[in-house]
Order: C-alpha cells, then sequence, then structure tokens
C-alpha cells in the first residue's frame, strides 16, 4: 500500500473523532485527540493523534505535526508523572511496511516498566479491561 494512498474516512480512529465509537481520553483540544490503547503494549499505553485526516506523518503539514508532538510531550510527562514508569518509547509508524495498522497519523507513547515484558506492536494482545482503561485515563489526565 503506497504511503500517500487516498485517506480512508472509516478508519478506527476517524470513528473515534466523529463520535462514532468510543475511546478512553485522556486529552483533546481543536487539534489533537489522546486516548488509551485498547490493546496495550504495555499499561498506560497511550496514542495521540492530529483530528485533520492524514493517513501517516508524510501527509500533515509542519503546523499539525508541531501540534501532534506538543501534545505528546504534554501526554508523556502526564504519564510519567502518573504512571512513574522506568522509561518511555515514543514511536510512529508510516505504512505497513514500517508496521502501521490504523491509517491515520498517530503517535505512540508505551511507558516502560522494569520487570515487565513490552508486547511487540503487531503481536496479538489481550483487550485489557474496561474498568481499568477508565482508571488509567482518568489517572493520567489528572496530571495535566
Amino acid at each position: 500500500m503506497p504511503l500517500l494512498d487516498d485517506y480512508n474516512n472509516d478508519n478506527v480512529f476517524a470513528k473515534i473523532i466523529r463520535g462514532e465509537m468510543p475511546c478512553y481520553r485522556i486529552y483533546e483540544d481543536e487539534s489533537v485527540l489522546s486516548f488509551l490503547d485498547i490493546f496495550p503494549q504495555s499499561e498506560g499505553h497511550a496514542i495521540v493523534i492530529p483530528k485533520k485526516p492524514s493517513r501517516n506523518l508524510l501527509g500533515l503539514n509542519s503546523k499539525d505535526i508541531g501540534r501532534v508532538f506538543g501534545a505528546v510531550q504534554r501526554i508523556s510527562k502526564a504519564v510519567n508523572n502518573s504512571l512513574s514508569p522506568d522509561g518511555i518509547i515514543i514511536t510512529q509508524l508510516n505504512g505497513s511496511a514500517a508496521g502501521q495498522t490504523v491509517f491515520h497519523s498517530h503517535v505512540h507513547i508505551i511507558p516502560c516498566y522494569n520487570e515487565r515484558i513490552i508486547i511487540n506492536h503487531n503481536d496479538k494482545k489481550p483487550k485489557m479491561d474496561e474498568e481499568k482503561l477508565s482508571i488509567l485515563a482518568k489517572k493520567i489526565a489528572s496530571k495535566l
């Protein structure tokens, strides 16, 4: 699949932005939305997306990239202050060959903990309990 193919308005993140699918919201403003990954690689795995449609980073203008990464830093600080991980992975994938599975630009914020294994991005992951997701989202959001 070419990197600059047309944007598909039916992808899961577009549906979340439109309110057609639920999410465990951490942060939202006029340009970006952040929520927890329901199939996390680690406890507290957050996603930050631009609200403007774009398949990947190559389709965003520099101002929108700045807004997204400003939110990434803000959410990462909240993750750090609320969950006290030993490290944080920040990753952004472009195209299926790079591992992208949802074709809307997004950035992963993955807390890392000593003594806990990070699940590989493309491995099958269990869906996290909804009550736990809700509690985690509120805990992270409280540190913004």
